[in-house]
Order: structure tokens, then sequence, then C-alpha cells
């Protein structure tokens, strides 16, 4: 089991919504910023969005308006709900988190697929 548990990947239609969960092991200690990025295929990672542990969010252009970040700080938990998506939302999305002391940490991936 890694550090980083997540959840919620899959496969939609164009126009459908996921929401993609990732829960931090309570050995990661004073979580400052907890986030997502994904990578498709061909392409670098990017960053979807991100939320600090004040609640200040961040957004990749291609997906405001279309999907809101939240977190649990007593859970150590992210969410990221993602609506209307596109076929160019597929992608593998990561689970990434900074603590206080410039450690980063990441998950495995989930796969998300948009087609109809």
């Amino acid at each position: 089991q890694g550090q980083l548990e997540e959840s919620g990947g899959g496969f939609v239609q164009p126009g459908g919504s996921l929401r993609l969960s990732c829960t931090a092991s309570r050995s990661i200690n004073s979580i400052y910023y907890m986030g997502w990025y994904r990578q498709a295929p061909g392409k670098q990672r990017e960053l979807v969005a991100g939320v600090t542990s004040s609640g200040t969010t961040n957004y990749a252009d291609s997906v405001k308006g279309r999907s809101t970040i939240s977190r649990d700080n007593a859970k150590n938990t992210v969410y990221l709900q993602m609506n209307s998506l596109k076929p160019e939302d597929t992608a593998v999305y990561y689970c990434n988190v900074l603590n206080l002391l410039g450690r980063t940490y990441w998950g495995q991936g989930t796969q998300v697929t948009v087609s109809s």
C-alpha cells in the first residue's frame, strides 16, 4: 500500500463527470499542498488543479469552470470533481502532495478515459 491512495478514475462519455479522490497516509506529516496532475500519451505531465492547507486553489486554464478541487484536512484527502469532460481530458491522473519540509509525494496514477 502506497502513501497516496487514489480512486475514482474510469471510462466516461463526453459531457460526463468523474470524481477523483486521493488520501494521504498519516505517515506524511505537515501536508501543505495537495493537487492533481495528468499525463496524456506522448505529452508531458501537467498540473490540473491544486489546493493549499488554507484553501487557496489553482487550476489549469483547460479545466477552469469545469472542475472543482476540494480538500478534507481531517481525512488527509483531496477531491477533484470534473464535469463536462472532453476527449482531451483523457490521461493518467496523478495525485501530488507537498509537505512543509519540501518533500513531494506522487500517487501511482489513475486512468481517466473520455470517449463515445
